[in-house]
């Protein structure tokens, strides 16, 4: 069956930098479009990245492009997500997401199919 194991998060001070891994088995890794999700507390979930199956497509939100790498390991099933210059309202609740298929699909509404348990960030001096 479908496992996404989040790991990563924290405590880490405005300015800072955090890098949050997603463990994946149970599916053909390479094949699909993965995504990292947040929560902030009271809001609801948003998009932060996605990439491509293969690794050479990525996309952002806008609130942290210029902050955020998205990258994939294949050979690892593997997916991270490091953001640089962390601000308060980086915090949250970060989920590793699986796509239905390639990115571009994966990040419609409901292009997402499995869900890891997330792992919580929280950006405070």
């Amino acid at each position: 069956q479908v496992q996404l194991v989040e790991s990563g998060g924290g405590l880490v001070q405005p300015g800072g930098s955090l890098k949050l891994s997603c463990a994946a088995s149970g599916f053909m890794f390479s094949a699909f479009g993965m995504l990292w999700y947040r929560q902030p507390v009271g809001k609801e979930r948003e998009l932060v990245a996605g990439v491509s199956g293969p690794g050479g497509g990525t996309t952002y939100a806008d609130s942290v492009k210029g902050r955020a790498t998205i990258s994939r390991d294949n050979d690892k099933n593997t997916v991270s997500l490091q953001i640089d210059s962390l601000k308060p309202e980086d915090t949250a609740l970060y989920y590793c997401a699986k796509g239905r298929g390639p990115l571009y699909a994966s990040i419609r509404p409901g292009g997402v199919d499995y869900w890891g348990n997330g792992t919580l960030v929280i950006v405070s001096a």
